[in-house]
């Protein structure tokens, strides 16, 4: 499960006072601190059976690494975003042209996946290009990261700019994210995105989309 808070950064300048300002004062591990080339290409069939069934599939570039990630299910409220996902890592430029559908065999979700798929082929939806600062934090027993993202969704219609803040939780209480995002989101004067970059992006492309992800596994 994914949680993860999402806020929109209203300038550049912003953005560099929350990063020089928040990687090198508490609760930040200012040791972790740093900064990554990211390349994100989302995949669907060209009738759109996942984002019909609001499933995301992308192959994403994190520095020298590679992982393909499935997402589905969940909610957005208040800019705070949950939601189930699988990553794998993997290797190869044909990864981020045409990635095989067996990617996430080894789960009973990747199994749904390829059977909602059938022998319909993946096509480059959108792609995004953006520079991603991350620091863990640590506050009151739960770790986290915050990341600064800054860069471009690249449609066929067009670009959307990418200038965020997400405060993700990886270990310990949702209310310690909800904490520290209200006090960064009142700092710098933030605003809540109930929207992911890919929702924003098929926004744009297509003129719908919401901040609702909707079911798509049985839950069991």
């Amino acid at each position: 499960m994914e949680q993860e808070l999402k806020y929109a950064i209203p300038s550049k300048e912003t953005a560099d006072r929350i990063w020089n300002e928040m990687s090198v004062s508490e609760p930040a591990d200012s040791d972790s601190a740093e900064t990554l080339v990211m390349k994100a290409v989302y995949f669907d069939t060209e009738d759109g059976i996942l984002s019909n069934n609001n499933v995301t599939f992308r192959v994403r570039a994190e520095g020298e690494n590679a992982f393909a990630t499935l997402k589905w299910g969940g909610s957005s409220s208040g800019g705070f975003h949950e939601r189930q996902e699988i990553n794998v890592p993997v290797s190869g430029e044909t990864c981020f042209i045409q990635p095989p559908t067996d990617l996430f065999k080894a789960s009973v979700e990747g199994m749904q996946l390829m059977q909602l798929l059938g022998d319909k082929p993946l096509v480059n939806t959108l792609e995004m290009r953006f520079l991603r600062r991350r620091v863990k934090l640590h506050y009151s027993g739960s770790v986290m990261e915050l990341a600064v993202d800054s860069g471009s969704i690249i449609t066929d219609k067009g670009e959307v700019p990418i200038l965020e803040a997400e405060i993700e939780l990886y270990a310990g209480n949702e209310k310690d994210v909800l904490t520290v995002g209200e006090h960064i989101a009142e700092t710098y004067g933030l605003v809540p995105e109930d929207r992911s970059k890919f929702a924003r992006g098929i926004t744009f492309l297509r003129g719908e989309g919401s901040g609702d992800y909707g079911l798509w596994f049985d839950e069991e």
